[in-house]
Formats: structure tokens, C-alpha cells, sequence
């Protein structure tokens, strides 16, 4: 479990909309709400991982902030008064548009609940796969401790001492913070005028879902599988690295086997000392193995068991594939061809739920994602598991990126922003690094685009801490596509892939250095220039549309088919590009006062989306898709 040191809460002032919309913005789904306490299902919202985990669904209980301290919400977490009902995941200003909901506040959960059947020995944790964006959890009116991130899962043991067993009904309070600051990820800020920024809306609350795992005396914290292909006709080679927790006082001797496929491995034994970790490394073979490709996605069943005495005692499952990601002389390679795929940037978004969105709104966006016929996604944050592994299942590729989002120079000259950032990275990898559609770990986005020596700094520890941890996978960055930003071949070195941001021909830029699309072909030329043993892509282009109109016209759905076929005829005559993402599939909320340089916007909607918030395609979505379909993402 990673966990990050919380800072300094900084209290900002909420209005009576934001409070007065409590009951709302709740989301419901499955029928009345029961507030009688019972135990969670037994049942995942994904598959991969460990057994023993139990949602905790049903009823959850709600209220704001009103600085009435904490003893008086432990005192009457009995009752039910001044709470509202409703479930979880759960954004409390799912629709509330303002600048008091983006600025954001703090506000309490409540779960009341049973332990499940047969667990009175047992080991239990609190998972959260997503809070927003600092919390405090208790049990039973004892602190577990903290965390601070979001779009990422962090756990608590539930203390023996603290828990209710046999039947008896358990308090689970979470207070979250949503109010952020310059330091985090991504980071907060005011305009000049003092309206709040930000590049996707600040939604606050247990955003994903929260589980119970039951863990019998030992768990597998974490697993990674990850093959080595040499060749596409060779055999792999695969590499383990499992991270066992001894739960139990005693020491524990804990043997490991896996099942590859069909293929039965010993990855061997390790004793381990009581309440004490160890992280064991294996290796193996698999000759002959079957290729995982975008047209093709074939997934091997993989599983881990750990024995102690005789018994098992954890058991992990996973679907993996089998495929290389590599840069060779500037070019991106899957399975030793070379790549040119089509992606669609995305956000988890919705204009009921917020980001509180479930799997069935994931699978439009997965089978909207193979309509418009792209190969690859990419958002600004690790995505929910769930998509992750359809994006596997599907041959979906996914450029995987950390919040590290247009973080200002003088706070990224801080060594513990830094530190926080590669320690964001290291989590992502060790969370995601078994799913074979994860082809670049992206460490952030839009920084400086003049990179000094303390972009520089992170950039190379980043780079070195992610090849640690997985050196299957590019390493790669986000950039703002600036001519005047001149070439940095020394501070982006540690990358493999450069992505560059284009939006020639829609801002202006610096000085109005990109308002001409014209200057996009020698821009892309000098950048293959400054950087030929990098892989070059284009992570975004895109163009704001909400309305019929001329093609001369900013803002109108002619003016988005005229950009999108101009860049997507212009990318298909550089050959080494690796790849370009339309920014982005879908119209998401941004922020108060937004207007993405359209003349008549529509704040706080995103509108260069090709297909609306509200779900209708727009023209260019169908240019998109022509486009898409008839380019080959892949060469021999």
C-alpha cells in the first residue's frame, strides 16, 4: 500500500448551492436504499486480483462538513439523523456546476456494516480503489490512518482491537477532503480574474468503489507478471515479482506456485517474519507463446497461490498477454512492427454521476472506442480497473499517465513534489503493469516546455524508477507543442517516446507561435530533428465544436471536420509519427468560465468531444472514423 504524507488542509468557503444539493447529486442505482446494516457481497466490480474481496454496497451514509468536529460525528454515528442515504461510488457535486463545487470542501461517509459469514479469525482491510482527494478513515471511532491522491487504490487493516464480530454492526466513518492545492496532483490555482483552474472538474467523494479483503494469516500485496519477448517468433521469457505480507505473530514459511496458462510454476519459498513483508523475485520460460496484438488479444489465465503448512492460504488471478513495446532508432515497435496507431483521449465522465460513473457507462466508451476504429486511449490519470481490462480483452493500447499535470516550475523545484510524483508512477506500475493493452507509462503532462534543472530532475528520476520497476514498457512524457520552446535534448534523454500536444491552428501559443496550422509539418520535421532516437507521437490535437456554421467559423462543426482532416492527412506523411490521439472521444466538464479558445462557448463543457455530453456524434466523428479505419496502425 502506498501512502502519501497528507498536507496542510487550507479551509475555502462554501456556498449554499453546493450544500443545499447534498441529496440530489446522490446516485441510487439498484433500487430503494435499506439502512439496515448488513454484510457486503461477495462480489467484484473487476476480476483480477486477490481473492477474499467483498464490496461494500448497499446503503452508505452522507453528510457535509459543518465544523462540528469530529467527536460529534463519532458520537452520533448510531443514529441517522442529519445523514443522507445513498451509494457508493458516489461524487457529491456530481452536477453542481459552480466555482464553489470546483474549489471543493470536506464532507463525511458512513458505512454501517456486518462482518461476512465465517470471518470471525480472519484478517480484514479496507480497500478504496479511488478517493478525491484527501481522507481520514476510522472504524469504530479509532483512527486508521490517512491519504491523500486520487485515481489510485490505497488500503487500512481493520485492527482486531477495533473490530465487532459475531454479528455485531461496525462503523465505518471516512471524512474527504476535495480541496486542493499547487502541490498536488493534479495541482489547483485561480486565474488572474480569481476564478479556479484546472484541466478536468474537481469532483469530490469515494469517486470508485470500496471493498472489504479478508486475508487468512497471509496476502499477496502485490503481482507482477511481466514477459520478455525477444523476437515475435521466440519464445518469452517472464518475470515475477510478488510482494507476500505475514499478517499472523508468528513467522511464516510461505511457498509460491503459479499457473502460466497451462504451464504449472514454483516460483520457491520465503520466510517471513510476523507483521513483516517480503518481496520475492522468480523467473521462468514459455516457449511458443500465443501473441497478444490490437486484432488479436489473446489473454492467458494466470494465477498465484501461497501455502504455508500445508494450506493455501492466498490466491491471486490475473489475464495477461504476452507481447514486446520497445523504441528502436526512434521508432515505437509492438511485436517487432512498427506502430502508427489512432487513439481518443478520454475522461471518466458523466452528466449524471460525475466522475462516480459504472461499468455500464465503461462499456459504451469501450465500444465507442472501437466504433471510430482507434487502437489507443489516453486520459490524464490511471483508469478503473474494469476498462483496463477490457482495454486488454478488446486489443484497446493504453498510454498509461499519472496526474502530474501542468505543476508549475517553482513547485516542482520542491524535492517532495518530485518524490511525490515518482512515488505516484511506482504505484501506478505496480498496480497496472499486468495488463499487456499498458504500453507507455506516461510520468505527467504539459509541464514546462523548457525544461530546467528541476524538470530535469524529476524527468530522469521518474525514467529511472519506472525501468526499475518494469523494463518492458517506454517511458514517456506529455509536451506542449511550442516552436518557440527550442529543442531539450539533454533534460528529455531518460525518455523513450515524446508526446507533443498540438493545437496548431486552434490557441495561439506563445506570441501566437501556433496559430498558423501551416507551421505544423516543419514543426513535427524539427522535432524528429532534435530527437531521432526517440519515438515521436501526438498525444493531443483537437478542436471545439457545439454549433452549424461556416468552416471559416471557430467553434462550428465544419471548422472540427476541416481541422481533423488537415491533421490526420498531415500525420499520414510522416511515417516515423508512432501515433496520434484525438482530443478528445467524449465532452467532459472542465472547469467554471471555461472556453477552449471557441468564441461562443458553452462553460463549463469541453466541447472538442466527438461525440457530445449528452451523446449525440458530431460531423467529425465520422471523419475521425474514415480516417481511423482506413489507416494501418501496424507494419512489418
Amino acid at each position: 500500500m502506498l501512502r502519501l504524507r497528507p498536507t496542510l488542509l487550507v479551509a475555502i468557503a462554501l456556498s449554499a448551492t453546493l450544500a443545499a444539493s447534498a441529496g440530489a447529486q446522490s446516485p441510487t442505482r439498484g433500487g430503494p436504499l435499506s439502512l439496515r446494516p448488513t454484510a457486503p457481497s461477495h462480489r467484484t466490480l473487476y476480476r483480477q486480483g486477490p481473492d477474499g474481496r467483498y464490496l461494500m454496497d448497499g446503503t452508505w451514509l452522507f453528510r457535509f462538513d459543518r465544523g462540528q468536529g469530529r467527536r460529534r460525528h463519532f458520537e452520533r454515528a448510531r443514529g441517522t439523523a442529519g445523514w443522507t442515504a445513498l451509494t457508493v461510488p458516489n461524487a457529491w457535486n456530481a452536477t453542481d456546476q459552480s466555482e464553489a463545487s470546483m474549489n471543493g470542501t470536506s464532507a463525511w461517509y458512513r458505512k454501517d456494516f456486518k462482518l461476512p459469514p465465517g470471518g470471525s479469525s480472519a484478517t480484514w482491510l479496507v480497500r478504496f480503489e479511488s478517493v478525491n482527494y484527501r481522507s481520514q478513515v476510522w472504524l469504530n471511532g479509532h483512527a486508521l490512518g490517512s491519504h491523500a491522491g486520487a485515481y489510485l487504490p490505497f488500503e487500512f487493516e481493520l485492527k482486531h482491537a477495533y473490530l465487532h464480530r459475531g454479528g455485531a454492526v461496525n462503523h465505518l466513518v471516512i471524512r474527504v477532503d476535495n480541496r486542493r492545492h499547487p502541490t498536488d496532483f493534479p495541482p489547483s490555482g485561480l486565474t488572474a480574474q480569481g476564478t479556479p483552474t484546472g484541466g478536468w472538474w474537481n469532483y469530490g467523494g469515494l469517486l470508485r468503489e470500496v471493498y472489504l479483503r479478508r486475508v487468512n494469516r497471509v496476502d499477496l500485496e502485490s503481482v507482477q507478471v511481466l514477459p520478455t519477448l525477444p523476437c515475435a517468433t521466440c519464445g518469452a521469457h517472464l518475470r515475477y515479482r510478488v510482494v507476500v505480507h505475514n499478517y499472523a505473530n508468528s513467522t511464516q514459511r510461505v511457498h509460491l506456485t503459479s499457473r502460466f496458462g497451462s504451464r504449472a510454476l514454483s516460483l520457491g519459498t520465503a520466510t517471513i517474519a510476523g507483521h513483516s513483508s517480503r518481496t520475492v523475485h522468480a523467473s521462468a520460460s514459455l516457449p511458443h507463446p500465443v501473441l497478444w496484438w490490437p486484432a488479436s488479444p489473446h489473454l492467458y489465465d494466470i494465477t498465484l497461490d501461497a501455502a504455508a503448512g500445508g494450506s493455501r492460504l492466498a490466491h491471486w488471478f490475473l489475464r495477461s498477454g504476452v507481447r514486446s513495446i520497445r523504441v528502436l532508432q526512434g521508432r515505437l515497435m509492438l511485436n517487432g512492427q512498427f506502430l502508427n496507431f489512432r487513439g481518443v483521449g478520454l475522461h471518466e465522465d458523466s452528466k449524471q454521476f460525475g466522475f462516480a460513473i459504472d461499468n455500464s457507462i465503461r462499456d459504451r466508451f469501450v465500444s465507442e472506442i472501437k466504433d471510430i476504429g482507434a487502437t489507443l486511449v489516453r486520459a490524464h490519470y490511471p483508469l478503473h480497473p474494469y476498462f483496463e481490462e477490457q482495454a486488454d480483452a478488446n486489443g484497446i493500447l493504453l498510454w498509461s499517465e499519472i496526474p502530474v499535470y501542468s505543476v508549475k516550475t517553482q513547485y516542482l523545484a520542491h524535492p517532495s513534489v518530485r518524490n511525490h510524483g515518482v512515488a505516484e508512477l511506482q504505484h501506478n506500475i505496480l498496480t497496472n503493469s499486468n495488463h499487456p493493452s499498458v504500453i507507455v507509462w506516461s510520468i505527467g503532462n504539459e509541464l514546462s516546455s523548457k525544461p530546467g534543472p528541476d524538470q530535469a530532475a524529476y524527468i530522469s528520476s521518474a525514467a529511472r524508477a519506472a525501468h526499475r520497476l518494469d523494463p518492458t514498457r517506454p517511458v514517456g512524457l506529455a509536451i506542449a507543442a511550442y516552436p518557440s520552446a527550442g529543442c531539450h535534448p539533454r533534460a528529455y534523454a531518460p525518455l523513450n517516446i515524446l508526446g507533443f500536444n498540438d493545437y496548431f491552428g486552434w490557441y495561439p501559443g506563445p506570441e501566437g507561435d501556433i496559430a498558423d496550422r501551416d507551421l505544423l509539418s516543419g514543426f513535427l520535421d524539427t522535432v524528429r530533428g532534435c530527437y531521432p532516437s526517440q519515438a515521436i507521437a501526438v498525444t493531443e490535437y483537437g478542436a471545439e465544436a457545439n454549433r452549424p456554421g461556416p468552416v471559416e467559423e471557430r467553434g462550428t462543426f465544419a471548422f472540427q471536420q476541416s481541422y481533423v482532416n488537415f491533421n490526420l492527412d498531415l500525420f499520414a506523411t510522416k511515417s516515423w509519427v508512432a501515433g496520434a490521439v484525438y482530443w478528445g472521444l467524449e465532452e467532459f466538464r472542465v472547469r467554471p468560465h471555461w472556453d477552449g479558445g471557441d468564441p461562443r462557448p458553452n462553460p463549463p463543457i469541453h466541447e472538442k468531444g466527438l461525440i457530445t455530453f449528452t451523446g449525440q456524434r458530431k460531423p467529425a466523428y465520422f471523419d475521425v472514423q474514415r480516417q481511423y479505419r482506413g489507416t494501418t496502425q501496424l507494419h512489418p
